[in-house]
């Protein structure tokens, strides 16, 4: 598929059939994010991959709100089919450790060889969640391509600490979201949910050429 085509087909899937993936298209979208780029090449990403049943209904039980379990609306039923779920995380201390490195002095963010959870303060923004919001991007973008669909969608405040003990995850690393991958369930009819809503913002409007 032309990468343009990509670009312009993308939308969020949120209802999938029950087919599986091939191993071939799950080890597509996991080689591909690695493909993105990282600061400092850090790379402090890390990606836990659910895709038996049983792994994808212990996610579901432990990042799902009590209140939504109890109002399962269609798309919620739809999103929980999906035969892939990856969830991207992030460690900050892999940034500040890799800014501790001699040949990021310059850079000023992290003491080298003294670095404390208050040498976050220093970056103005948290490229660990960034780099790992790139990697997601391209899994959704190679989803298309392999003419599937994907969701990214996010775990709350609260079920967070279910999440980590369900999976053994080290309080190090912190989940960006969940990439749900699958076959939709229905031909693309346009935008759906929030887009359906409103319209997108017209390049113009969001442009500041040479000045705001």
């Amino acid at each position: 598929m032309e990468f343009q085509d990509v670009v312009r087909r993308r939308r969020m899937v949120r209802s999938f059939t029950d087919e599986p993936l091939t191993p071939e298209q799950v080890e597509r979208v996991l080689g591909n994010a690695v493909r993105g780029p990282s600061a400092g090449f850090t790379q402090g990403w890390a990606f836990l991959v659910l895709e038996s049943a049983a792994d994808r209904e212990r996610f579901w039980a432990a990042a799902t709100p009590a209140s939504s379990e109890r109002d399962m609306t269609r798309w919620k039923a739809g999103l929980r089919r999906a035969p892939l779920l990856v969830v991207p995380m992030a460690s900050r201390d892999a940034y500040l450790r890799r800014y501790a490195e001699r040949d990021k002095a310059g850079a000023r963010l992290v003491t080298p060889g003294a670095f404390t959870p208050e040498d976050q303060a220093r970056w103005p923004v948290p490229y660990w969640h960034v780099d790992v919001g790139m990697a997601s991007l391209l899994m959704l973008q190679t989803a298309v391509d392999l003419g599937l669909g994907a969701c990214f969608f996010g775990i709350g405040g609260p079920e967070r600490p279910a999440f980590h003990a369900a999976f053994g995850v080290p309080a190090e690393w912190e989940p960006t979201g969940v990439v749900a991958v699958g076959h939709p369930d229905e031909p693309a009819r346009g935008a759906a949910g929030s887009p359906a809503r409103r319209a997108r913002r017209p390049l113009e409007s969001v442009l500041h050429r040479g000045a705001w």
